[in-house]
């Protein structure tokens, strides 16, 4: 699973691109609602919820927006009508898209996002058609000054992960969706950056440059800008100047 050392600096940028567009604590507060409402409202045995709590504080969502977030999943402010989706894609020069996300209307939201592919060079395409190229994971990435590579293994492979990976500044922790709560528990003193999220499989990586990374950047774009979607898996590696232009 190549590629992966920049998941974190992604993740920031994005972070601070949907805060300034003000749409960080919609899709926040849906991810809480839809965890709470899975898992219940205690984040100690609800481990999706214990994440986006944590999404929730990175970026300075008020304590009483969370807390009602919790209460709309779990019922006591009223049924949660919210359900996610996993769309799948093809767009430009054979990108690949898995789009992502939390709705109270699907088919508001398929003709949107069938909408955006069709006008942008692209296609929605049937279920399995694209997942196929991606592994449903947990990562979990952990500062190399918290912790050595030894002593993070014999913490890491003992609580059930599966690989350890070196991304330069960082460690990446690979694991199971199953096994996730497990090794997420077991380092989370280390303040790691903990997901359940698609990574393409490195033999189904496509490098763009040129105009075609522009089309499929634009694409990508457009489909994270979606009030629906919580997030966006591509089959591409784009040049740091596209991903920076569209917010990547």
């Amino acid at each position: 699973m190549s590629g992966h050392s920049k998941w974190s600096t992604i993740k920031r940028k994005k972070a601070l691109v949907d805060a300034k567009k003000g749409k960080i604590f919609t899709k926040i507060a849906r991810e809480i609602m839809v965890a709470a409402k899975e898992g219940g409202g205690d984040p100690a045995g609800n481990p999706r919820l214990r994440l986006a709590l944590a999404q929730a504080r990175s970026a300075n969502m008020p304590k009483d927006n969370q807390e009602r977030a919790i209460k709309k999943g779990t019922g006591e402010l009223g049924n949660v009508t919210f359900e996610a989706f996993l769309y799948e894609g093809r767009g430009p020069a054979g990108a690949c898209f898995l789009v992502a996300g939390i709705t109270d209307n699907k088919n508001r939201t398929v003709a949107e996002i069938r909408s955006l592919f069709g006008k942008n060079g692209g296609e929605m395409t049937a279920g399995g058609s694209v997942a196929w190229m991606f592994d449903y994971k947990g990562v979990i990435e952990i500062d190399k000054e918290k912790i050595g590579e030894e002593a993070l293994m014999e913490r890491a492979l003992g609580a059930g992960a599966e690989d350890i990976q070196d991304w330069d500044a960082s460690w990446g922790v690979i694991c199971e969706p199953t096994d996730f709560a497990a090794v997420e528990g077991e380092l989370s003193d280390l303040e790691p950056n903990a997901e359940v999220r698609y990574l393409c499989k490195p033999e189904n990586e496509l490098a763009l440059e040129g105009s075609q990374a522009n089309q499929a950047g634009r694409l990508w774009s457009l489909l994270d800008e979606h009030d629906d979607v919580q997030s966006v898996y591509a089959n591409v590696t784009l040049p740091d100047d596209v991903m920076e232009e569209y917010g990547l």
